[in-house]
């Protein structure tokens, strides 16, 4: 059962409140704002109208669950994923075309990511100004000023040099664009002054919220990709905000053999219905047709297979490229969550692609995954799984990065060492290179959002692969789209498009 949200209460009070259309009853008396916003409640109201942003929807929008949103435009375009056209006629071109790097500023994907991106920075600078404006607890309006930093160090690290406001009393077209360093420095600012503002407390009304674990986690990852964002690395800063975050009480979450699992494993309780609060360090609350849906595993798999194993259908769309999943060992239980082969309902899934986009993969060709093996109530449209944001894996893997780019690869051997034992592998065999830590990144995380990061910041991101030539340097950031040039004729295109 799902854990009690108070966003979720929070934003149905919401609609409450604004849905009332019956002008005829009496008003006794009134709320003011400035009162009403001060309030836990009111507090917490606010800051629901800013996560409800997140979870994913049919439109586009959120970071994880949607078609076509932020997530399918930084996740189709690496090597872990990509949903090829079919020579039945399913699927379109279009995530094809993120795989092969051909992705243009008339895309509705980029649009629909920058549109998503802007409504959610719009809603927390109005949440940022109710708080203020009621001296509501500083904590709340904390908060309010991370998940800001949250969406603008997204819209950076997509589209570099982006328009820039904190006030919404400024119409689109006057917006004014500014580069990708003084946003940069303007997250950095805003999580130093606020992380630790945050409440440390995990679970409960904290489940899915930016606690001080989470902020650090953020300001962590900023830091990561500051050399790729600003052209200056931070690795000690880096290392420093891991180091809070190492010092949280997070624990690796125990792989162990499990009947009850449909994979037969503990370790994939990471990815159900709740997200374990021993590792997860923030998590999308998804409850199907209520908050958000959880579609990887029925968009992967084929009609008569999904049919066979939940009793609906399967959307046949996203695989694994097969060089991918050659990079797990068959001891590996992380390869569990793919499957090759024969399959209930006279299925049989081949591990190579013979086209992506002309004429088109064979319906029953690609890899497929259940990771994210439905749980919970679901349907044909998706399943209640609760999607890992962050996670402790990816601040140990951090901490291991940091370590060996700052020369002490000693430090770093026993956390990846960690990662591969609970996934039923031996150490290494001698201190951690970099590919090492690239590859570890890539098989812990694969399908959680930030292969995109690690490729660019790793320099494997324009490398050719079986589907495509090397990549332009400029592909490393998308395009702003025609659609925001038009609104806002003071913007400046990216170089190359």
């Amino acid at each position: 059962m799902k854990i009690k949200n108070i966003f979720l209460a929070g934003s149905i009070c919401f609609i409450a409140l604004t849905g009332c259309t019956n002008v005829e009853e009496n008003v006794y008396d009134q709320y003011p704002a400035k009162d009403f916003y001060g309030s836990p409640q009111g507090a917490d109201i606010a800051l629901a109208s800013v996560y409800a942003q997140i979870p994913g929807n049919w439109n586009g929008v959120g970071y994880a669950g949607a078609d076509m949103g932020w997530y399918d435009l930084n996740s189709m375009c690496v090597d872990d994923q990509v949903i090829p056209h079919r020579n039945t006629g399913d699927w379109s071109t279009e995530f094809a075309i993120l795989f092969k790097h051909q992705w243009l500023p008339t895309d509705e994907v980029v649009r629909n990511t920058w549109n998503w991106l802007y409504k959610s920075i719009f809603n927390a600078n109005l949440a940022i100004q109710q708080l203020e404006d009621s001296k509501a607890d500083a904590s709340k309006i904390a908060e309010a000023k991370v998940l800001r930093a949250f969406f603008y160090y997204l819209l950076i690290d997509d589209f570099g040099s982006v328009p820039f406001y904190t006030d919404n009393n400024i119409t689109v077209d006057k917006i004014p664009q500014a580069s990708r360093q003084v946003v940069f420095d303007f997250v950095v600012s805003e999580l130093k002054a606020n992380v630790d503002l945050l409440p440390g407390t995990k679970g409960g009304e904290f489940y899915g919220r930016f606690n001080k674990w989470a902020g650090y986690t953020l300001l962590a990852k900023v830091y990561l990709n500051a050399g790729v964002l600003t052209g200056t690395p931070k690795w000690e800063e880096c290392l420093a905000a891991c180091n809070v975050v190492n010092g949280g009480g997070f624990s690796l979450h125990p792989a162990l053999s499990d009947a009850s699992s449909p994979l037969g494993n503990k370790y994939y309780e990471l990815f159900g219905d709740v997200s374990p609060q021993d590792e997860t360090i923030l998590s999308i609350y998804t409850t199907v047709d209520v908050v958000g849906r959880n579609i990887f595993t029925v968009r992967s798999l084929i009609g008569p297979h999904a049919n066979a194993l939940f009793g609906y259908s399967g959307w046949n769309g996203s695989v694994i490229p097969k060089d991918f999943y050659l990079k797990y060992d068959d001891k590996d239980i992380r390869k569990k969550q793919f499957l090759l082969g024969p399959q209930p309902g006279n299925v049989n899934y081949t591990l190579d692609i013979t086209s992506l986009d002309n004429p088109g993969a064979g319906a029953q060709e690609g890899v497929r995954n259940v990771k994210f093996y439905p749980a919970g109530s679901m349907n044909g449209g998706g399943a209640s799984n609760d999607f890992p944001i962050y996670r402790y894996a990816d601040v140990m893997l951090m901490t291991a990065e940091c370590n060996v780019r700052l020369g002490n690869a000693g430090a770093a051997k026993p956390l990846v060492d960690a990662i591969r034992t609970r996934a039923g592998l031996a150490a290494l065999a001698s201190n951690p290179t970099l590919d090492d830590i690239f590859d570890e990144r890539g098989r812990e995380l694969n399908w959680e959002g930030h292969r995109r990061e690690d490729m660019i910041r790793f320099d494997k991101f324009l490398l050719p692969n079986e589907f495509k030539g090397a990549s332009e340097e400029y592909r490393k950031i998308f395009p702003i789209p025609t659609s925001a040039l038009n609104a806002n004729p003071g913007l400046k295109q990216n170089p190359g498009y």
